[in-house]
């Protein structure tokens, strides 16, 4: 193969590539050298002994690729066009034939492109095309995150487009499954409803079969993160009966915990934790306050990053409102902390509530292995001390730099007094811990 691709005369416009099928082939010229140095497909090809040759001319012929894409493709390698004005889904084509074609660096260049020159605005122009193309190629799989992370930041692109009723259903499922879709769950089962209707070109209410139809996404939906005003009205006509009552369950009776298998955490939108994942958050949303829409984490503190320190504690969580702390226990993968309602100080105060807890887990991957202790409501329930960091009940949970110089990195649980047992050894060493302003919406 080498020893044919020296005999090759590489000259300027040496190279008939044929593109297309009947009636519909196009021809274009390149010139070898550009294509060898440029595509391990082409290289293969020229080197083939028994390439097809016309007038001193070689001939390739590739029907299974589009055209007008491959126009654009020849005129960037030749150095005569560039990916500006290009619409999302042409560059999305782009990358996917220049893979074919083994064009490794044209595909990365307009995966970058895509992602970093034009930001959302691509997206924003046709997201249902876009989705479409980025859901069903392998190639595309960071773009495809890409892709639902905007969407999930900012839903209007997709749920106010004009399009969005085109959305086929796998990829509104995959959509719906996120807990971090920035749309209050209201919304979301009022676009679910536009759509389901526009499948079965109604107009004003859904039929039987349409439910059945929409039972593979309810599931989806966070029914008990939507208001009672907008469940009666807008839900509770639709679902069916069983669920209908669990939910009412739920907004009728304060401490009635659902059992069905749809109770899925609230969504939540922001989270930067090198100790845990969104579906931590999502849970502790719940347990904070299950009448909210949704909660907004903040990371405020990471004793790695900041300084194991209460002077870097309380310069960085000070008068910040509500927080929650997550302590990593050293060789394990237990986890523990605790939800302060108020702001963390440095005033020696004492703080009582019932709205705060503490929490552990056993095994960070395991959710079933989670333990939540919520506050007796006693005057210790909080404690600001300006020499601590994190300070829960009585003795319960908390972290005494005055009484652990030597080592910051030990925690304490010598007394089961303020909140419920989580059962933690007295004390313990922990790799690192983070504190997250809450914000409620």
């Amino acid at each position: 193969m080498y020893r044919l691709l020296k005999t090759l005369k590489f000259k300027a416009d040496d190279v008939i590539i044929h593109v297309g099928e009947e009636p519909d082939i196009k021809e274009f010229r390149s010139y070898s050298k550009t294509l060898c140095n440029k595509s391990d497909y082409f290289k293969k090809r020229l080197s083939d002994e028994n390439i097809e040759k016309e007038d001193g001319y070689y001939v390739i012929k590739i029907p299974n690729i589009n055209s007008q894409i491959f126009e654009i493709i020849i005129k960037n390698l030749n150095g005569t066009d560039d990916l500006n004005r290009k619409t999302g889904v042409e560059i999305l084509n782009i990358i996917i034939t220049s893979d074919d074609l083994k064009l490794y660096q044209l595909a990365k260049q307009a995966e970058e492109f895509f992602i970093k020159n034009r930001q959302c605005q691509l997206l924003r122009n046709d997201p249902v095309g876009i989705l479409k193309l980025v859901l069903h190629h392998k190639i595309l799989s960071k773009i495809q995150e890409f892709c639902l992370e905007t969407i999930c930041s900012e839903p209007e692109i997709l749920f106010n487009s004009d399009d969005f009723i085109d959305l086929p259903a796998p990829i509104l499922e995959i959509i719906l499954r996120r807990n971090d879709l920035k749309l209050i769950e209201i919304k979301i089962w009022e676009n679910l409803i536009k759509w389901g209707k526009a499948q079965e070109a109604q107009e004003k209410t859904l039929d039987e079969d349409n439910q059945e139809k929409l039972k593979r996404f309810t599931p989806l939906i966070r029914f008990y993160d939507i208001s009672s005003e907008d469940y009666f009205n807008k839900v509770k006509p639709i679902i069916p009966k069983e669920l209908q009552e669990e939910i009412l369950k739920f907004h009728m009776i304060p401490e009635y915990k659902p059992t069905l298998v749809n109770f899925l955490p609230r969504r939540i939108y922001s989270f930067n934790s090198a100790l845990i994942n969104q579906n931590h958050f999502a849970l502790f949303a719940n347990w904070i306050d299950r009448k909210h829409k949704y909660c907004n984490f903040v990371l405020l503190y990471r004793a790695s990053r900041d300084g194991k320190t209460a002077t870097a504690f309380h310069n960085k969580c000070d008068n910040k409102g509500a927080t929650i702390v997550v302590v990593k226990i050293k060789n394990s993968e237990q986890i523990a902390g605790g939800y302060n309602p108020f702001s963390w100080e440095s005033s020696g105060k004492n703080k009582s509530t019932k709205n705060s807890f503490i929490f552990s887990f056993k095994d960070k991957n395991n959710f079933q292995s989670a333990n939540v202790a919520n506050s007796k409501g006693d005057q210790y329930s909080v404690r600001c001390r300006s020499h601590c960091g994190p300070y829960f009940g009585y003795r319960d949970l908390y972290v005494n730099h005055n009484e652990n110089d030597k080592n910051p990195d030990i925690w304490n649980s010598w007394y089961e007094r303020s909140y419920p047992t989580l059962n933690l050894p007295n004390t313990f060493v922990v790799d690192d811990y983070e504190v997250f302003q809450v914000i409620k919406k």
